[in-house]
């Protein structure tokens, strides 16, 4: 089988008898090229179906206009969300965006970075496996002198700028709600401690039922994945116990879903018998009944952020990358599944 050879700026220069460095002029619109001879250059490079070789202008110019993303999951409006927002920003400076997922693996994160690097990227805006504890391979990313921006999930080791919520207080506030809703055994399935923002929801939530006088009880505190099958298997778990508890806050909607789907087909009322919080407020959290009461993460104004700050060191590239955190406030949307009075 014959493998076609990419048409390259110099077989264009042949049809034309022009050099190579016209062509090139005519492509990125000079204006010291005649309308007419773009005109010629454009068809013929329509006709040889050129495209032009990114990687290789990338590294003549030093700057490739490209932007990496790392995303934990595609499957996640919150994800697809904080994405779209920076594409718009990105795009509307000239810049594009290399979309990669990690799928929630260590190794296919590093693999991912590996590719972004060699593709030349100018930055990298990420948000972490929930595998990864190893460091080292966004600590490449710093060692190359490209921007590194941290949004939801992220490290303060890492000493980047990081764009996220206050998890911390978003555990207090969803405490304070259950107890004003007369709960006094509240559960909370969490994610791995390991990781900063699931750590700090998981704080957040032993200190509010401190200061609500609740005992702290082993049993009630439970880690996972957070999807939906870990959300079914986590609130079995919690039925089992001989006090079961009569709130269950969970650290992600995807589990709180498995974990409705679970009390539903128990027929155990929900909030009634036992109320339920999600987090990350999904599409999906509205339609369900009953519908879930969630924290909105502010999506869209993550991914602003995190484009905003990218380009601020595009701006400044010699400015030196340190911790610099925005934080945005937490907001509790109430709905079906956790409202008991009132």
């Amino acid at each position: 089988m014959n493998i076609k050879k990419k048409s390259t700026i110099k077989d264009i220069a042949n049809v034309l008898n022009i050099s190579p460095a016209a062509v090139s002029k005519a492509l990125h619109d000079d204006p010291r090229i005649s309308d007419k001879t773009k005109k010629a250059v454009r068809q013929v490079a329509k006709n040889l179906n050129y495209h032009p070789n990114h990687l290789a202008s990338a590294l003549r110019k030093g700057k490739s206009n490209l932007v990496g993303i790392i995303a934990p999951r595609t499957n996640s409006h919150f994800f697809s969300s904080v994405v779209q927002s920076m594409e718009e920003v990105l795009n509307k400076k000239g810049y594009n965006i290399i979309m990669t997922h990690s799928n929630e693996s260590y190794k296919k994160e590093c693999d991912n970075i590996d590719t972004l690097l060699f593709t030349q990227v100018d930055g990298i805006i990420a948000s972490m496996a929930n595998e990864t504890i190893n460091l080292d391979y966004y600590n490449k990313i710093k060692t190359k002198g490209i921007p590194l921006i941290l949004f939801d999930r992220g490290e303060n080791d890492l000493n980047v700028d990081y764009i996220g919520i206050d998890d911390y207080k978003s555990s207090h506030i969803i405490v304070k709600h259950l107890v004003d809703q007369g709960c006094k055994r509240i559960a909370h399935i969490g994610g791995y401690k390991h990781t900063r923002i699931f750590n700090n929801r998981i704080r957040g939530y032993i200190d509010a039922l401190r200061e609500h006088h609740l005992p702290l009880e082993e049993e009630l505190l439970l880690e996972s994945s957070l999807s939906i099958e870990d959300g079914r298997n986590k609130i079995e778990q919690l039925l089992k116990l001989k006090h079961r508890p009569d709130a269950v806050y969970v650290a992600s909607d995807y589990a709180a879903l498995g974990a409705l789907q679970v009390l539903k087909e128990k027929n155990i009322r929900v909030p009634e018998d036992i109320a339920l919080v999600g987090f990350g407020n999904e599409p999906f959290t509205a339609m369900v009944t009953p519908s879930i009461t969630s924290i909105n993460q502010h999506s869209e104004e993550i991914g602003k952020l995190a484009a905003q700050t990218f380009l601020e060191h595009m701006k400044s590239p010699t400015i030196k990358q340190s911790l610099n955190k925005k934080i945005l406030d937490a907001e509790l949307v109430i709905r079906e599944s956790s409202k008991i009075k009132g």
